[in-house]
């Protein structure tokens, strides 16, 4: 009988414990994620707006990058 008391107390303190730890370390993750994710939004944009730039300009460079990035196009 006691012996079940103490476990069912220790399983109660270990899920305060990961319910603290889920909780503190969380939104610290989503916040790094999202932030990360902004980044990543603002580097593709500027990189779209210089490729755009290059073909316009120079529609052989913009060729080159292409197939050098992804391949031939034919």
């Amino acid at each position: 009988m006691l012996r079940t008391i103490f476990t069912i107390g220790l399983f109660a303190i270990l899920g305060l414990f990961a319910l603290k730890l889920m909780f503190g370390i969380l939104p610290a993750l989503f916040g790094l994620l999202f932030w990360l994710l902004g980044l990543a939004i603002k580097i593709a944009l500027v990189g779209g707006l210089v490729y755009l730039v290059i073909r316009i300009f120079s529609p052989d460079t913009a060729r080159r990058l292409r197939e050098k990035w992804s391949g031939s196009t034919m």
